[in-house]
């Protein structure tokens, strides 16, 4: 475990990162013996940072929940981030490039809640039974550390590598379509790049939410009724670049896009 003020120094260079767009490098070598909790740690105090600047936290991402993303990074376990105000973009949006460490893009669902969730011991009906409606969204990766080599531990303290998404298409009850089968089209200046479905998604992606929910009970913590969640993609991430168009097509679902510039 490492002490307080270490936690708070590398939380502090964090913020330095996403204000420069200059990753740090690995904290896993320059660490030795940071693990897990540490991680967590370095990331709650980092939220508290940006929090004393007057964002406001309004959900929860939940990373590294598909075999296809696990595969992409090396990572075999899932992790969580912080969703923040001004992280959320409506459909169409115009979203500047630089504002972001070379992003990339990955489809999924986000969930709003209409009641808490606190575990542990939180089923995925507890999850359909707590949420209000389920709707397509598209997550922009960031990153204030550098990515090659990455651990667990690193994902962990770049906040699960949210740097923001964009919401769009059409909101569903979660009882009224069989969420495994929840399907979208990846679509990069109109060539298809990904598919994916969202079982991909731990066998459903309403069980991504399920184990976030036990995870921050190991925390203190809890999800909030109107809290957003993203539950993890269900395709590998795609790089974006300058000038770039993004549109997925989630079938009745509808679409949802977004344009770098």
């Amino acid at each position: 475990m490492l002490d307080e003020t270490t936690i708070q120094a590398i939380a502090d260079e964090l913020v330095d990162a996403g204000k420069t767009r200059t990753p740090v490098p690995l904290l896993h070598t320059r660490y030795e013996g940071m693990d897990i909790e540490d991680s967590y740690a370095v990331q709650k105090l980092w939220a508290s940072r940006l929090e004393a600047q007057g964002k406001r936290a309004v959900g929860r991402k939940i990373g590294l929940t598909s075999k296809a993303m696990q595969a992409a990074t090396g990572i075999t376990e899932p992790d969580y981030g912080v969703i923040f105000d001004d992280m959320v973009f409506e459909n169409g949006a115009v979203v500047e490039w630089k504002r972001y460490t070379h992003p990339r893009i990955e489809v999924e669902l986000a969930f709003r809640l209409k009641q808490d969730l606190k575990g542990p011991g939180i089923t995925l009906f507890d999850v359909l039974d707590a949420t209000d409606y389920v709707v397509p969204a598209l997550e922009i990766l960031d990153s204030r550390i550098e990515m090659q080599g990455r651990t667990i531990v690193d994902t962990i303290s770049d906040n699960a590598a949210m740097g923001a998404m964009v919401v769009g298409g059409r909101p569903v009850r979660p009882h009224d379509v069989d969420l495994r089968w929840v399907s979208a089209l990846l679509y990069q200046n109109q060539e298809i790049i990904e598919t994916g479905v969202a079982a991909g998604v731990l066998n459903h992606p309403a069980k991504g939410v399920a184990w976030l929910a036990d995870k921050l009970a190991q925390h203190g913590q809890f999800l909030r009724a109107g809290d957003l969640v993203l539950a993890g993609s269900f395709t590998r991430p795609m790089w974006v670049y300058e000038g770039d168009t993004v549109y997925a097509d989630y079938g009745p679902l509808g679409t949802v896009t977004c344009r770098f510039v």
